[in-house]
């Protein structure tokens, strides 16, 4: 199974790892941690080292409740960065955003990837995308980040996420984005309650049964807070048992913090697989 980013062959024939690289001042996990250029690409150099094979840049937070960020504030937190990193390292850039703008730029400054919790949604973003030869995660999210935690509901959620991402899929493929270049992402934590998390996890095999790659992206979440009431700065273990146990049910990308750990288990994943 390979995806294809650009001029990037990604093998997902066994499990890989996107390392998160927040350039926010109010993401839930890291914000304030790597608004500086050469503090985020510090950071993104020592994740290439301890074996990330794609780098997920974001320069608006997508957290429950977050504020929405101005398309030029936006462009000017991630750019620059994607810029540096383009010519320092060897693995693909991810731009995670869902405006058609900042996709359009980060992909000409050397992102391979979009991942967008709007699944293209967006007006001109099917097109933004369709019109480079980058890749896309498409990810559900019931509401916005601003509403989407306020009443969860759902008659059979797997189903459900499962229909959209379809959906959303066969769109894409019609407006000339092939299917080798497609991620889809059920979005956990994306208007989503405890329960609806759990149940999305304990059947993701029902998701990674499709014909595209899944990726998971359940990093220090508040869901894994909930089962193991650890704050957010202490979820380690249970972040690399989520990715361990996605791993197990197919998925072959996960978005996490915590790259040198999950890189590790994941080897056991694969040596046992």
């Amino acid at each position: 199974m390979i995806l294809n980013c650009g001029k990037y062959k990604l093998d997902l024939s066994t499990p890989r790892v996107m390392g998160i690289l927040n350039v926010t001042p109010d993401s839930f996990s890291d914000g304030g941690d790597y608004t500086q250029v050469d503090v985020a690409v510090t950071h993104a150099l020592s994740l290439v080292e301890t074996g990330v094979d794609v780098i997920d840049v974001g320069g608006e937070s997508t957290r429950p409740n977050a504020t929405p960020v101005g398309l030029q504030e936006e462009l000017d937190r991630v750019i620059p960065v994607i810029e540096s990193l383009t010519a320092k390292i060897d693995v693909p850039i991810s731009i995670d955003t869902y405006k058609p703008a900042v996709m359009r730029a980060a992909i000409a400054a050397g992102a391979s990837l979009v991942n967008d919790v709007k699944a293209l949604q967006e007006e001109g973003a099917v097109a933004a995308v369709a019109n480079s030869q980058a890749a896309v995660c498409l990810m559900h999210m019931q509401g916005t980040p601003e509403t989407m935690q306020d009443a969860p509901h759902y008659q059979d959620v797997v189903s459900e996420v499962a229909d959209f991402l379809k959906a959303r899929a066969d769109h894409c493929q019609q407006a000339g984005i092939a299917r080798n270049r497609m991620l889809l992402d059920p979005g956990f934590g994306f208007g989503k309650t405890r329960e609806h998390n759990i149940t999305l996890l304990q059947q993701l095999d029902q998701l990674t049964a499709l014909d595209l790659p899944v990726l998971v992206g359940l990093s220090r979440k508040s869901v894994l807070g909930k089962v193991t009431g650890s704050d957010v700065g202490a979820r380690l273990h249970a972040s690399v048992s989520a990715a361990v146990i996605s791993a197990m049910k197919g998925a072959k990308l996960l978005r996490v913090h915590d790259v040198a750990a999950t890189v590790e288990a994941l080897k056991v994943v694969s040596a046992i697989q």
